[in-house]
């Protein structure tokens, strides 16, 4: 069943292991509308109140999310959306998606950002990078749309200068619809925000608290 704002724990808090009370719980309640927000975006992406339109599936979001975390080599998140994924796909009775998605990760893995600018100055500061397709063995598990949305996962993640009308319409011609690339384009963006805030939090778990410093000075958008 669908859990609601109420019963899910916030994902920011769980991944960075925040216990209620503790300094960075007490940083985080002075930005409450951005953590109220971080929250409900999750909850709109992977826990929707309703049957959301189109074919991307809750299983599928899930596996899009365990590869992401992945290329971003975050271990707890990856394992947060694993478990997401193990759960929807054993609702959906898809085996081996898992394991081809673990392999994807190490497929896919890079350090970018890659891509090219338009022409003019900002041209000097184009990086290659090598570009990233579907192994043909998870392909075949995976099916045409989740790959293609694997392929373009990576290229929002590592080549984002590169992204073009060409790289929608390989999702277009892998049947996807336009409200689901951009549930997509949101997911994947959402995950790279939800990662960077949780490793922001704990550089600054690690840190010394400053004495004579309001909470609020220390924290990020987070």
């Amino acid at each position: 069943m669908t859990q609601t704002a109420d019963t899910t724990p916030d994902v920011i808090d769980l991944l960075t292991g925040i216990a209620p009370g503790d300094r960075l719980d007490t940083i985080r309640r002075h930005r409450l509308q951005a953590r109220t927000h971080a929250q409900q975006s999750y909850l709109a992406l992977f826990e929707p109140a309703a049957p959301q339109p189109g074919r991307f599936s809750l299983a599928d979001r899930q596996a899009v999310a365990a590869f992401v975390a992945g290329l971003h080599q975050q271990p707890d998140a990856t394992a947060f959306y694993n478990a997401g994924l193990a759960a929807e796909g054993a609702r959906q009775a898809r085996a081996g998606v898992p394991q081809a998605i673990a392999a994807e990760v190490v497929r896919g893995a890079a350090r970018g950002p890659y891509g090219s600018y338009p022409p003019g100055p900002l041209s000097e500061e184009d990086t290659p990078g090598p570009a990233y397709r579907v192994g043909d063995a998870q392909r075949a598990v995976l099916g045409t749309p989740l790959s293609a949305a694997l392929e373009h996962a990576h290229l929002l993640t590592f080549h984002p200068r590169d992204a073009s009308p060409a790289a929608l319409q390989a999702l277009l011609d892998a049947g996807w619809r336009a409200t689901e690339i951009v549930t997509l384009s949101q997911l994947v963006a959402f995950l790279a925000f939800q990662i960077r805030v949780v490793a922001g939090l704990r550089a600054l778990a690690a840190a010394p608290a400053r004495t004579g410093k309001h909470p609020f000075s220390e924290a990020t958008q987070a």
